[in-house]
């Protein structure tokens, strides 16, 4: 009988999957929150410093999908995953074609501001991926930080709420902490309108339904599921008069986006005289859903630290179509901002969602007798990447499915 060799203690121990390098090589880098907190690691990326809105996503998988989402726009994103990039970055390219709409990600480049994670992995290993998450965040002049305690930042963040933030990188990282007025608050510009598409233009010009779609900041995983649903999907800047050519459509589609809904009252504005006087479907998600609700009369607030993950329960309290009421649907989600709960609700209008965690609005929609056909919700439905428990709530489908027809 063989004696059964000893195992060495180093191949017991995983340690870090970034490769730390000598400390004369590793640049600094501190994360520095309005509330007072600093946290101190290695830099990658960008070697740059910047100010931002420090938010955590819960996210285990998609780091790719969640930082080329346009509603992460000004934001510094903490991952609570500890180990980030371990299956780096796909090619971002595709045609344009009755499935394709351009990009393989939510966007054709990263959105966020700054990225935080526990571990990076820098030898990452996927048969898509052509690069690594520290040589995409530099060829998008955006910086990271690794080697900090996420936890730490997510229970800070869970406990005080969303706060501002600075990634000081490299020699910054010897200045003192910024002073409460120096920081930057993205809320308070129009992200919209810097994400927004400047003209019009079309997706898949021969489908079988026409959609016209208002760009908030849309993913473009909400165009790829209209496109590949037969759609003809026209998109439309945020602020456009689709009044003006609404006669042309089959539906509406109002997008997600980032920042503050109150910057956009002037589009709220507009869709009130179309839901007034239109009668075929509308559906809004996440920053058009918010959109919807104030064009109906809602009030729109600011949440302590908002939803951002693949793992949110929310409850139906209403039926339509494949939606049950009294079904519980797990949900992608990305918000910090959202519809109050009133009651009464506004006439002709009544809840759709409700959130399980912390009883948020996810959800609106027309009443059967309000003659309208008019839906949202707070959450994404087409979930890339995410969980698929309501892809079957969007409007479209009741369009297709209807030929158009109001």
């Amino acid at each position: 009988m063989f004696a059964r060799p000893l195992l060495r203690a180093s191949r017991l121990y995983r340690g870090f999957a970034t490769h730390v390098g000598s400390p004369s090589t590793a640049v600094p880098a501190v994360l520095h929150l309005k509330t007072g907190q600093s946290f101190a690691g290695r830099a990658f990326g960008a070697p740059r410093s910047i100010y931002g809105e420090t938010v955590f996503s819960t996210s285990i998988t998609s780091y790719t999908e969640s930082m080329t989402d346009p509603s992460y726009r000004g934001q510094i994103l903490v991952f609570t995953t500890p180990l980030i990039g371990n299956y780096g970055v796909p090619h971002n390219t595709t045609p344009l074609n009755a499935r394709e709409v351009g990009v393989v990600l939510e966007s054709s480049g990263i959105q966020c501001a700054g990225v935080v994670v526990a571990d990076l992995a820098e030898k990452f290993s996927h048969y898509t991926a052509v690069e690594s998450l520290s040589a995409w965040c530099a060829r998008y002049n955006v910086p990271g930080i690794t080697g900090v305690d996420t936890r730490a930042i997510t229970r800070l963040l869970r406990d005080q709420g969303t706060t501002l933030g600075r990634l000081a990188v490299g020699d910054d990282t010897a200045a003192p902490p910024p002073a409460a007025h120096e920081y930057w608050d993205p809320s308070q510009e129009n992200l919209v309108d810097q994400i927004s598409t400047k003209a019009p233009y079309t997706l898949n010009p021969t489908g079988d339904v026409k959609i016209a779609v208002l760009d908030f900041g849309a993913k473009a995983n909400i165009l790829r599921a209209l496109v590949r649903r037969g759609a003809a999907v026209t998109v439309l800047p945020w602020d456009y008069d689709f009044a003006q050519v609404r006669d042309g459509f089959d539906g509406l589609f109002l997008t997600n986006g980032p920042g503050d809904p109150q910057q956009c009252w002037v589009a709220a504005n507009k869709l009130r005289a179309t839901m007034d006087e239109w009668r075929k479907p509308i559906f809004g998600i996440c920053m058009g859903h918010q959109i919807i609700g104030m064009a109906a009369g809602l009030d729109a607030y600011r949440m302590t630290f908002g939803n951002r993950g693949h793992n949110q329960p929310v409850l139906a309290l209403a039926s339509s179509g494949s939606i049950k009421a009294g079904r519980v649907y797990v949900t992608s989600q990305n918000h910090q901002y959202a519809l109050k709960l009133q009651d009464p609700f506004p006439e002709g209008w009544e809840p759709f969602f409700i959130n399980c965690n912390d009883s948020s609005v996810e959800g609106i929609k027309s009443t059967p007798d309000s003659r309208k056909r008019v839906w949202g919700v707070q959450f994404h439905p087409e979930s890339a990447g995410g969980p698929l428990d309501t892809i079957e709530v969007r409007a479209t489908l009741s369009i297709i499915s209807e030929g158009g027809k109001s």
